[in-house]
């Protein structure tokens, strides 16, 4: 390979390019560059090589013998790395880098990726965790999702579920809870960078708002989800975040009035962009599993 460092790439490519057009003309087309930078290119590799690879006629550029062989050999290589590249384009085409906050990725989305792996078993998902939303057309993100109102500039948003919250608790602490009025006897556990809060839930519910007793506060709605299910009191939920912890009875919803935040799950994609296959292979999927939740949760309801 060291052999290598002493010819000049773009040479080798003037010369592979000439001898399988047949003219200078032609490969200065394909190249994008000048006829006589392509001569002069072909003559820098000659004497780098210290072989003629042409003989100059009155028609043109003829191979020489050596030059047959080297141009042939020449041209192997060449198709090589561009199958090499074109490895890389394949790559891109088939990485669905999809852009969402942390709690949705850990508590709704990653229990439920195998099922994507098994249908799309090509597409290599790359989850992007973050609670900023990335800029979709000058990044390699192709989806966000995002909670929120569904306004995005110079994005096209599409509305996944509407979000709707509700108070949740450990079973142990829902064993003490037969009236709203006994959430009095509780810790609220508080997001402090939550959008929602507990005096509209109470305004649904048709009782004047209670006054907690002081518990933990947190700045990442996960960490208030296990200080709910390790018993520490009453957080105000929504349906994706809580989902998993109440289909397995780690939570309980023990009042049953949910109440519509005004804001929702959203996917959003560029405007500007064409929509792929895998972005809308991935819509349908995902569709289909927040379906599916919102079933657990009305067999829940029945159940309660």
């Amino acid at each position: 390979m060291a052999m290598l460092n002493r010819v000049h790439l773009n040479g080798l490519r003037a010369a592979e390019t000439v001898a399988r057009l047949g003219s200078l003309a032609a490969a200065a087309g394909e190249l994008n560059v000048s006829v006589s930078a392509v001569s002069q290119q072909i003559n820098r590799t000659e004497k780098q090589l210290g072989q003629a690879l042409f003989e100059r006629t009155a028609s043109g550029l003829v191979l020489t013998e050596f030059g047959r062989v080297f141009s042939a050999r020449l041209g192997a290589g060449f198709r090589e790395l561009a199958q090499a590249v074109a490895l890389a384009d394949e790559a891109n085409q088939c990485t669905l880098v999809v852009s969402v906050a942390p709690a949705f990725a850990s508590k709704w989305l990653l229990p439920r990726l195998s099922r994507h792996f098994d249908r799309h078993p090509n597409v290599l998902l790359r989850i992007d965790a973050s609670a900023q939303l990335a800029d979709l057309d000058h990044s390699d993100v192709d989806i966000a999702i995002r909670m929120g109102d569904g306004t995005w500039p110079a994005g096209r948003a599409e509305l996944l579920l509407a979000q709707e919250v509700f108070p949740v608790c450990a079973p142990v602490i829902a064993s003490r809870l037969h009236a709203i009025e006994d959430l009095a006897k509780t810790c609220a556990i508080t997001d402090e960078r939550t959008m929602i809060n507990w005096e509209s839930w109470f305004e649904a519910a048709g009782v004047e708002p209670v006054t907690f007793r002081k518990g933990a506060r947190f700045t990442d709605p996960m960490l208030c989800l296990e200080s709910a299910i390790a018993g520490h009191g009453v957080m105000l939920a929504w349906q994706l975040l809580a989902a998993d912890a109440l289909a397995d009875g780690r939570l309980v919803a023990p009042f049953g009035v949910r109440v519509d935040s005004g804001l929702g799950y959203w996917m959003v994609t560029s405007a500007s962009k064409a929509e792929s296959r895998k972005v809308r292979d991935f819509r349908v999927w995902i569709r289909e599993e927040i379906a599916q939740t919102m079933a657990q949760f009305s067999a829940l309801e029945s159940a309660a």
